[in-house]
């Protein structure tokens, strides 16, 4: 992913720690990021890839990315849920636009993107990467 951006003119940038998210320059983007979720009590929430788009969303917020690989349709199922968890503490967080999606490799099946378009997260396929454009990226 971070040819991909390279290519595209992003520049990979440590976004620092004590800076509100939605000031992340734009045109960048960062591997393993950590944010604070939660209001009264804020915990460390990864996410796998941080990108702020060149043309900035209405809320300055950048896409969030939870890369996933499975190597068979087995543990995806019971996987499903900590994407949710994860996309609602997000929403409580940031706010309801929040732009959270998922890069997949391998085997997950119709039961599993299932799951996820009802609790309203979206996905890339990693042989479709070029789909990430879509975004604004």
């Amino acid at each position: 992913m971070g040819d991909w951006l390279d290519k595209r003119g992003y520049r990979k940038q440590s976004h620092p720690g004590g800076k509100p998210l939605a000031e992340m320059e734009a045109g960048t983007y960062s591997f393993r990021m950590n944010l604070g979720v939660g209001k009264a009590v804020k915990v460390n929430m990864p996410i796998d890839v941080v990108i702020q788009p060149k043309k900035l969303r209405r809320d300055r917020l950048p896409v969030l990315i939870e890369a996933k690989s499975a190597g068979d349709f087995t543990n995806t199922n019971k996987r499903r849920k900590e994407e949710a968890t994860k996309v609602h503490q997000l929403q409580a967080t940031f706010g309801k636009g929040v732009c959270f999606i998922l890069f997949l490799c391998g085997y997950f099946g119709s039961d599993y993107l299932g799951y996820e378009a009802a609790e309203g997260i979206d996905w890339v396929w990693e042989h479709r990467i070029k789909d990430l454009a879509k975004l604004g990226l």
